[in-house]
């Protein structure tokens, strides 16, 4: 987890156009309510999650988010649910992601791209699809009263994300907005537009929903197929060459190996080329190829996606754990899965690292490797 940023979760909406009697974050989608996904999915960036509830459910929220997740009452107005979560976040805390609920599964790696963007220099970031609907601006009549060009157009999502400074003097500026990125676009800070996702939809109506259930439960026409990869190598003598880990330069000596040795990313391409039944790292990328000498791991990734692809194949999510003392994972986990993700063409990953207590050549400082395991299914 991401030790400088925070999270807010806007949950204290109605469930009225749902058809529910009771809040729309804890309507059920698939296994778990709105509100449980949408912190399973930002729990792996923030250190800090905050929940706004309505009035007379926070003790409900907080049976069921657990001690992981403040929850907090949140206001009549989503702004001033914002302005009272901002206020309960300590100072430590340099970057603010705010989500909605209602955008449940919202992946993230979204939530990881906004907050590397944050660290790259930006001060507001929002994620957004292109419009594809002819839009029509009506007057209080019903009359057209113009046609605005759908190309400068974008639909918002959330999770947006801003530096704390500029979220907090967008607030105290202005009383109350459709999203965040209004209010700080009123103080004259630019706001930077990332590429959002589809699965990111606003759960409003029983048709959202309905959307929102096959995005988790592909149909059962397509096939689905799980891999396991596994990665190791020692770190090497030549300390003027730096570590190249999860697509990322890190201050550390590099690893040996033929391509650049990144562990985390050989581990996700011998688990998609496992499940795909398409060999495995070796027979695909092997050392007899001089073509892969020095090859980065991000090469890697994007040739074995092609190889996924040709066979028939989409990722639907990667997950890599990192064994090893160091470098220090956490703190560079969103640029991390950041890295992987855009390697894999917008792919969901998921990142995680461990030791192992002193134990073997990663115990003792020896060496890294990785573990990766990958959903595919049928495209």
């Amino acid at each position: 987890m991401i030790n400088k940023t925070a999270a807010i979760i806007a949950a204290a909406g109605a469930g009225n156009r749902l058809g529910a009697e009771l809040p729309k974050a804890l309507v059920k989608l698939v296994d778990k309510t709105l509100v449980e996904h949408a912190v399973t999915n930002l729990a792996p960036i923030a250190q800090l999650i905050i929940v706004t509830a309505p009035a007379g459910f926070v003790e409900e929220y907080k049976k069921l988010l657990g001690d992981a997740v403040e929850v907090i009452e949140g206001g009549v107005l989503r702004s001033e649910s914002i302005r009272i979560a901002l206020s309960k976040i300590p100072n430590q805390y340099e970057y603010v992601l705010v989500h909605d609920a209602a955008r449940a599964l919202a992946s993230t790696t979204l939530a990881a791209t906004v907050i590397a963007q944050l660290i790259n220099g930006e001060q507001a970031v929002i994620p957004a699809l292109d419009v594809i609907d002819t839009i029509k601006e009506v007057d209080s009549k019903g009359y057209v009263r113009n046609t605005p060009d759908r190309s400068t157009l974008r639909s918002v999502q959330t999770p947006q994300g801003f530096t704390r400074s500029v979220l907090e003097r967008a607030h105290a500026a202005s009383s109350d907005a459709t999203d965040d990125a209004a209010l700080v676009e009123a103080i004259g800070v630019a706001v930077k537009v990332i590429a959002g996702e589809e699965r990111a939809l606003k759960i409003t109506t029983k048709s959202d929903l309905a959307t929102a259930t096959q995005i988790l439960l592909p149909t059962s026409t397509k096939q689905i197929r799980v891999g396991i990869g596994i990665d190791a190598h020692a770190f090497g003598s030549d300390k003027s060459k730096k570590l190249l880990l999860a697509g990322l330069i890190w201050d550390e000596v590099a690893l040996e190996g033929h391509s650049d040795g990144d562990v985390a990313a050989h581990a996700i391409c011998d688990a998609l080329l496992s499940a795909a039944n398409l060999g495995d790292l070796g027979e695909n990328f092997g050392v007899a190829d001089e073509k892969y000498a020095g090859a980065s791991g991000s090469k890697l990734l994007s040739e074995t996606l092609t190889k996924i692809k040709a066979a028939g194949f989409e990722i639907e999510n990667v997950a890599v754990q990192i064994v090893g003392n160091k470098p220090k994972i956490s703190v560079r986990r969103a640029e991390a899965i950041a890295a992987l993700s855009k390697a894999l063409a917008g792919a969901r990953v998921s990142v995680s690292a461990t030791s192992t207590d002193g134990l073997g050549f990663t115990g003792e400082g020896k060496g890294l490797s990785a573990i990766a395991t990958a959903l595919i299914v049928s495209a």
